[in-house]
This record gives C-alpha cells, sequence and structure tokens, in this order.
C-alpha cells in the first residue's frame, strides 16, 4: 500500500454551545492521519461524535481547535479558491439515503448538479454521458436517469448518493455510516461496491460507523472513539484479534458469532450505565463511568496516547506503568 500521507489530523475539536452558559463536546481533541489508498474506519456508539469529526474535516462544520491538513494544506485556512478546488477533492456520501437526495430532482439532474457547479463538462451531451456512465460503475443503468429518489430503494438510493460523490472524480471520500439506513441483505452489497471502486479509481476512505463487524470488512485500520476521543488505533486484524481497550473490547464481544457453540460459551463485557452527556462529561478518563476496570487515577488522571504495541495504539491506565506499576494488565479484560 502506498505509504504517503493523504489527511492528517492534529487535536481536532468541535464544540457547540448549548444555551446560554453550557458547551457540548461533541469532538474534543482528536488525532490520526489517512494514507492514499486505504479505508480508515471510525467506528463507537451513537453520539460518541464520529460524524460529527467527519462533518468538520470537510469543512461543514468549522472547527473550535486543531487542524485538518489535506495535500499539506490546512483546510480551515484556505481561501475561497483554495475551499473551492478541496470540495472537488474530497466528497461525503451521507447516511441517509431517503434524506440526502433532493425528492424534487431527477437522478440525473441530482449527479449532474457538482459538476454545473465546478464548471465540469460545460458540454450537455458530455455531462449526460458522464452521469451514464457513473450509473453504470455503481451498478444502476442510464434508464434510471430521468427517474426520481422516491422511484427507488433505499440500496438503490444509496447507490446514487455514492455516484454523486464520484461525479467530481474525488481523491478522498468520507463515508458517514453509509449502511446504517439499509436492510442487512443490502449492507453487503454497498461496501463491495465501495471497494471496487476504490480498487478501480485509486480512492481513499473515511469509513465512519456503529458497526464494527462490517467496518472490520472494509477498514486498513480502525480508530475507536467514545464520548469525543479516540480511545485505540490500530490495524483492522489487530483489532479484532488483540483488542486492548475495555471500551474495544465490550464492543467486540456483543458481536455475534455464527458458531452456537462457541456463541453459548463465550464471556461477553456488559458496561453499566448510560453514555454520559458531552455537555458534563466524567473527569479523568471519560470511560470511567462505565469501566469494569476502573481505578482511582481514572477519575483524576486523563490517560495519555501511547503505543503499546507496534502501531498500536490506546489511553487507557491499564497499560501506563507510572500508575500501576511492572503488573500486566493487557489480558485483563481479554475476549474470549
Amino acid at each position: 500500500m502506498n505509504r504517503e500521507v493523504l489527511l492528517t489530523v492534529n487535536d481536532l475539536k468541535k464544540y457547540f454551545t448549548i444555551g446560554k452558559n453550557e458547551t457540548l463536546k461533541a469532538v474534543d481533541g482528536i488525532s490520526f492521519h489517512v494514507n492514499k489508498g486505504e479505508t480508515f474506519g471510525i467506528v463507537g456508539e451513537s453520539g460518541c461524535g464520529k460524524s460529527t469529526a467527519g462533518r468538520t474535516i470537510i469543512g461543514l462544520y468549522d472547527r473550535s481547535g486543531g487542524e485538518v491538513i489535506f495535500n499539506g494544506q490546512d483546510v480551515h485556512n484556505m481561501n475561497e479558491k483554495e475551499k473551492f478546488d478541496y470540495h472537488r477533492s474530497m466528497q461525503m456520501i451521507f447516511q441517509d439515503p431517503y434524506a440526502s437526495l433532493n425528492p424534487r430532482s431527477t437522478v440525473h439532474e441530482i449527479i449532474s448538479e457538482p459538476m454545473e457547479v465546478h464548471r465540469l463538462y460545460p458540454n450537455k451531451q458530455e455531462r449526460l454521458e458522464r452521469v451514464y456512465q457513473l450509473l453504470e460503475d455503481v451498478g444502476l443503468n442510464r434508464d434510471h436517469a430521468n427517474r426520481y429518489p422516491h422511484e427507488f430503494s433505499g440500496g438503490q438510493r444509496q447507490r446514487i448518493g455514492i455516484a454523486r460523490a464520484l461525479a467530481l472524480d474525488p481523491e478522498f471520500i468520507i463515508a458517514d455510516e453509509p449502511i446504517s439506513a439499509l436492510d442487512v441483505s443490502v449492507q453487503a452489497q454497498v461496501v463491495n461496491l465501495l471497494k471496487r471502486l476504490q480498487k478501480e479509481k485509486g480512492l481513499t476512505y473515511l469509513f465512519i460507523a456503529h458497526d464494527l463487524s462490517m467496518v472490520k470488512q472494509i477498514s486498513n485500520r480502525i480508530a475507536v472513539m467514545y464520548l469525543g476521543h479516540i480511545v485505540e488505533l490500530t490495524t483492522s486484524k489487530e483489532l479484532y484479534n488483540h483488542p486492548l481497550h475495555p471500551y474495544t473490547q465490550a464492543l467486540l464481544s456483543a458481536i455475534p458469532i455464527p458458531d452456537p457453540d462457541v456463541e453459548d460459551v463465550r464471556e461477553r463485557i456488559i458496561l453499566k450505565g448510560e453514555l454520559p452527556s458531552p455537555v458534563n462529561p466524567p473527569s479523568g478518563c471519560v470511560f470511567r463511568t462505565r469501566c469494569p476496570y476502573v481505578m482511582e487515577a481514572c477519575a483524576t488522571h486523563k490517560p495519555q496516547w501511547q503505543e503499546v504495541e507496534e502501531n498500536h495504539f490506546v489511553a487507557c491506565h491499564l497499560y501506563n506503568k507510572k500508575l500501576i506499576g511492572d503488573h500486566d494488565f493487557s489480558q485483563v479484560a481479554a475476549t474470549k
């Protein structure tokens, strides 16, 4: 794989003002990079801030702090021309295929609109042929061009959304929970489509989802988010074979295993309580109110980001020898 870094996110924050005196910390200082040609997954429960992170990266939200570097340029310090070019290079596939398509526009109009805005294919016939090609690329056909979104199934609508994202021939696509609103039978088809398009067009993906089992199928590396923070980051294989953070281990233990003999005897990690509010997050470690291995230090010290193993990063006091001494807790909550 090409190791050229395409996107770098440094200490990114996105806060929202709630009422007069409250601040919702949706994204609270996350850092990662995405290599050209790879798929970088972000997973976590609803409300963890993963979609807000994606929207802030692409520029739909202004950042509250930190920086987003794309192809060597700070996204939030670009001039208007640079932003215009940036939005051609980076596109987004949205979660809800029902809400993200204009119901009053034909498929042809939906897909061709970005090309008109960016003044691509000024000849109408060339633009129409481009629309036809994009429809075929996503598994539809040219007969669909003059139909309206309500005439399609959810999976077909998401394919239209993918075609629209491809219209400008971008380098980078943020896929914000692109399969969560689809039937299970259709989800694998859309994931396979995205993988094929990546191979054919050399695309780079930021794939945001809450379904870890599906993220595994498409991602090279995965970051696990909890309450606005990244708590673990490593390769897809390493995350599933050797999860370190108790939250990651709990998420993985909830994924059903097809083998009933294994499913019946394996240990599950049940998290207590509800996800805390990002308006008033816990002190120290934000996961401590639900962690089965909470220690005194968790309430007073924010866990530091550390590389426990090669290319395996975690923010958890269980791996901080300054706090726990020489005791090895690396397997304390290992998923069986």
